[in-house]
């Protein structure tokens, strides 16, 4: 039985880091699984519930968003032309204290409407009172693994009440939805504060997500308060024997490279290139890295550090910065960039044998893209396309766990007119910056 047909599409195959299309196919969904994928006209139409005819668009895995902080939308275009330490401390940690549970249901919602647009079809977040922003990803129809984040100065308490949270959701909305344990980072929890979250993600079966080695300045002041750089500090206090995803990382050593490729449980690294770029952080080297066996996935971050939701963004500067960074145009080729959205992005999220891929057996999570439009034309190469040209309008239809979430850029689940509606009135409050006190302090 096929619940849904997608004739006359495109479909983008990645084998070996080799990308190639399959022309003039049609996808066979039954129930949130793709069943089959044939020549057009060798599925019969006539059994299946649903049809959507591509009309020749491409077919993609949805875009799997590896680090993000989905709310902070709230505050976009609040902390411009800053540098890394007065953007923690004289806007994103002053405007946080403003933060109430509600908000961050409403901003999750508007951040999901941003993602789905461009195709992105799950999410891994790391941030604020997640129980209201698992209810967002609930009524959106996505796919979210959610960390509750957690400062070591609030105390070894808060990591119960967060693993809680943790079991709570994990599973919930059919299996969209998964959870993480979230200590934010080294400078901000303590050796005791990390081993503890460690064993409570062993103990619970989840895994970590936390910011480390943001910039080779971190690394510098933790080697010369603890004599040891923040990748070794997460290795001792064994994060790294749970599964665990590393945003940014950029002030890894070569030594630290080793220590993640020889990790116990797999550890990915997720790669935010828009708000490298804008906060001049540096890049790393994904040449290398991936090299070494270590997994790589696409991030935005936060919408205050990087504007927009907008992994086609991510995806372009990701391929350009690393011809930069190894000052050789080979690298990274179009095929590998297509994999680190999309295979890799899969596997840093922990999902690698279920997302990622258009394939029989995988779960449906598809997203149409149109290359009609005249920054396409002539069309000479759709993968060259896909990297370079394309943009979150040329995404039509997305379909998350079988479901379509958004057809021909209607959304299907979200109300966007409601979601602006409840957070407007709110921003007057959000935005206040003068005697809100700071949730924390950046002291690298």
């Amino acid at each position: 039985m096929t619940d849904l047909l997608i004739r006359r599409v495109n479909v983008l195959q990645l084998r070996d880091e080799r990308a190639s299309i399959l022309a003039d196919h049609d996808i066979g969904i039954s129930g949130n699984r793709i069943n089959a994928i044939e020549p057009t006209g060798t599925i019969d139409p006539s059994g299946a519930k649903k049809v959507i005819d591509a009309d020749g668009q491409a077919a993609l895995p949805g875009f799997i968003n590896s680090h993000a902080h989905v709310a902070m939308v709230l505050w976009r275009g609040m902390g411009e032309d800053v540098n890394l330490e007065t953007w923690f401390n004289d806007y994103i940690w002053q405007l946080e204290a403003n933060l109430e549970p509600e908000d961050v249901y409403w901003g999750m919602q508007l951040g999901l409407l941003e993602m789905i647009e461009a195709g992105i079809t799950a999410v891994s977040d790391h941030y604020w009172h997640m129980d209201y922003a698992a209810r967002g990803v609930e009524k959106a129809g996505t796919r979210a693994l959610l960390s509750q984040a957690m400062f070591g100065a609030n105390g070894l308490g808060q990591i119960d009440e967060t693993a809680g949270f943790a079991q709570r959701w994990d599973g919930a909305a059919g299996g969209r939805i998964r959870t993480i344990l979230g200590p934010h980072a080294p400078y901000t929890c303590d050796d005791e504060f990390l081993r503890a979250s460690a064993k409570k993600a062993d103990e619970i079966g989840s895994g970590i997500h936390i910011h480390v080695a943001e910039t080779r300045e971190q690394t510098r002041a933790s080697l010369s308060r603890r004599g040891q750089t923040p990748i070794e500090v997460l290795n001792v206090c064994g994060i790294f024997e749970v599964p665990t995803i590393l945003a940014h990382a950029l002030g890894a050593t070569p030594s630290d490279h080793e220590i993640l490729a020889d990790a116990q449980a797999p550890v990915g690294i997720a790669h935010c290139p828009k708000t490298y770029a804008k906060l001049a952080m540096g890049f790393n080297n994904l040449v290398e890295l991936r090299a070494l066996g270590i997994a790589v996935g696409l991030g935005t971050d936060g919408a205050v550090s990087n504007n927009t939701l907008d992994l086609w963004e991510a995806m372009r500067l990701t391929a350009l910065g690393q011809k930069q960074v190894t000052g050789d145009a080979e690298n990274l080729t179009i095929a590998q960039a297509l994999t680190i959205a999309t295979q890799e992005s899969a596997r840093v999220y922990g999902q690698a044998e279920d997302l990622g891929d258009i394939a029989p057996g995988k779960l449906a999570d598809i997203i149409l893209v149109d290359l009609s439009g005249t920054h396409h034309f002539p069309l000479n190469s759709v993968t060259a396309s896909l990297v370079y040209n394309a943009r979150a309008g040329d995404v039509r239809t997305v379909i998350c766990d079988g479901q379509i979430i958004m057809r021909e850029r209607e959304h299907l689940t979200l109300d966007k007119d409601e979601i602006m509606a409840n957070i407007s009135p709110r921003m007057e409050r959000l935005r206040r910056r003068e005697n809100t006190g700071n949730i924390q302090t950046y002291n690298p």
